[in-house]
């Protein structure tokens, strides 16, 4: 297309104020209560889009009111979607613990007291009883040491800040002894060589990738040694010709050694209060349990097994706490007022709630029996009619997520989407890109829709969009 061609085309584009005064825009943004600002911006972008596309010689209008109505249609549906990026999404994978889609649901009482929590001022750091200032870190401890039966406790904003605090804090520029076998690498690409390594504590590598017995520790230890550290593998497995030592065993073996001053410190990761065992899932270990039996600080994570917000949760020997606490990373790493709000009404349920298996929404969706997800997933399939879409119940297998419990397998039940004349590549497109987005997953070259974890309102969002595929 010739420079003056482009220019004849561009002269054809509306203004923003134009098309910000058109009917279908001025019915959308109050349909949608939308910012005049932001309906603006969502304007200019899209006349932008169509200015450079003209520029390229792509253009298909021939007049200004066909221009017009080109830019309204593509902004129209840019209106109607959710004005935040960060959106609620239905999750149909059945991963429950899914890290790209937020880990952890908050339980409802969890999410008011947040709510409450983000509308008033609150006595974060305020001690009412005594009219003076107080500390954030205190409001969680209490709850933490009961529930864990530790001495002590502080929480930091996730877990791999956690690690790195107890290493830089306690550790540095001194030995750390490390199996071979627990080197590992969590999501993100971050390793717990480089964490150490950060952190200013020298690794110390013993025993082999199968095989690292409580001697292999003892044999590393030298007048240097500060920690023996234990990392627990939840995001693999380590099967066949195996042998490992846990906390007890280590802190026993240490201690006949006359090296009581070595700290043990287990890096739990996903870290349960839970006992998923008693229900035949895994064999995560019980916090209260790995303290009880000989770890003198352990550390782990609010937004995976625990089933509350992102946080690093490191309870132990109050005196190994209140250096935490007297350190400067302590601030730079501490909570905001909404976890501590989150995770305080999360620690209650543990603690005082009538049932945190059904309240807590993570223990619930783990937990339920592939007998309750049928029913759920006949129930909701028994009151949609479609046409041209066919649900198919079927069973399937559900995982945990979040890189906890792997060789885990949830029997669970969901439904294939079979759309006439569509792929499933193209089902599971039409789906995401809904208003409130659906997330299922493909394989067996069809579209599937695990109903463990799904709710009611989340039925409701799902139904509404297979309603809309099926009208396509």
């Amino acid at each position: 297309m010739s420079r003056t061609f482009s220019a004849q085309f561009l002269k054809l584009l509306p203004s923003v104020h134009e098309l910000s005064e058109a009917l279908e825009i001025k019915e959308a943004e109050k349909r949608n209560k939308l910012p005049f600002k932001y309906t603006r911006k969502l304007i200019r972008d899209k006349i932008e889009l169509f200015r450079t596309q003209i520029i390229a010689g792509v253009t298909t209008a021939e007049s200004k009111e066909e221009m017009s109505n080109l830019v309204i249609q593509a902004v129209l549906p840019e209106m109607e979607a959710v004005r935040y990026r960060l959106k609620p999404v239905v999750n149909a994978t059945g991963t429950v613990l899914h890290t790209n889609l937020g880990r952890a649901r908050l339980s409802r009482e969890a999410a008011r007291h947040v709510s409450e929590a983000a509308l008033s001022y609150s006595s974060l750091e305020y001690d009412i009883s005594t009219g003076k200032r107080g500390s954030r870190m205190s409001l969680l401890e209490e709850l933490l040491t009961e529930v864990t039966g530790t001495e002590a406790a502080l929480v930091v904003n996730n877990n791999a800040a956690a690690v790195y605090f107890v290493l830089s804090a306690l550790a540095k520029n001194q030995e750390v002894i490390v199996s071979r076998g627990e080197l590992v690498e969590i999501g993100g690409s971050f390793r717990v060589s480089s964490i150490m390594e950060e952190s200013g504590a020298r690794l110390i590598e013993t025993g082999t990738t199968n095989k690292t017995r409580a001697a292999d520790y003892i044999n590393a230890l030298t007048e240097e040694t500060s920690m023996a550290m234990k990392v627990h593998t939840s995001n693999f497995a380590v099967v066949g010709f195996t042998e490992n030592v846990n906390s007890s065993q280590l802190k026993r073996e240490l201690n006949a050694h006359g090296r009581e001053d070595v700290i043990v410190y287990d890096d739990l990761g996903s870290g349960s209060l839970y006992p998923f065992s008693s229900d035949n899932i895994g064999d995560e270990p019980i916090v209260g349990k790995v303290v009880k039996n000989g770890a003198d600080l352990v550390s782990f994570s609010g937004d995976k097994l625990l089933g509350g917000p992102q946080a690093g949760i490191i309870a132990g020997k109050k005196s190994l706490i209140d250096k935490l606490k007297k350190h400067q990373l302590a601030r730079v790493l501490r909570l905001d007022k909404l976890t501590i709000a989150a995770l305080e009404a999360t620690l209650f349920e543990y603690l005082y709630g009538e049932n945190p298996k059904q309240n807590i929404p993570a223990v619930r969706d783990i937990t339920k029996t592939q007998g309750e997800v049928k029913e759920w997933t006949e129930e909701c399939t028994a009151s949609i009619t479609l046409d041209r879409t066919i649900l198919t119940p079927e069973p399937s297998i559900s995982k945990v997520g979040g890189g906890t419990m792997p060789l885990a397998e949830l029997p669970t039940y969901g439904f294939y989407v079979d759309r006439e004349g569509m792929q499933a590549a193209a089902v599971e497109k039409f789906l995401r890109t809904r208003k409130k987005p659906v997330i299922g997953r493909v394989f067996d070259g069809r579209f599937y829709m695990d109903m463990r974890t799904l709710e009611k309102e989340d039925w409701d969002a799902a139904a509404e969009a297979l309603k809309e595929l099926d009208e396509l």
